[in-house]
């Protein structure tokens, strides 16, 4: 099981997501970005993708997809905000956006 970020892994993780577009809720202690693409075929590439390394980490994100545009919500509910598990997703996720 995973644990809640500390300041110190919440300072370093979140400061180069926020720069690449992702938004903090605090309220939720949740990142969320909202993706585009060209077409429904390539949003549902990256969704199809990124599930792959989700089913890995046996974390999964809550998204919504409509036609070219996939959102995204990450925060680990078990532990009651973000976790490791949300960093490395939220990365993974761009690298594959990329």
């Amino acid at each position: 099981m995973s644990e809640k970020l500390t300041q110190k892994e919440r300072d370093a993780g979140l400061t180069p997501l926020i720069e690449n577009g992702w938004v903090h809720d605090a309220e939720r202690d949740a990142i969320i970005k909202t993706y585009k693409f060209s077409n429904f075929i390539e949003a549902f590439g990256f969704m199809t993708r990124a599930a792959i390394h989700a089913e890995k980490l046996n974390h999964h994100p809550e998204w919504f997809n409509v036609y070219s545009r996939v959102e995204v919500t990450l925060t680990t509910h078990d532990v009651g905000g973000l976790s490791p598990l949300d960093l490395k997703l939220a990365q993974t996720m761009e690298k594959l956006a990329g």
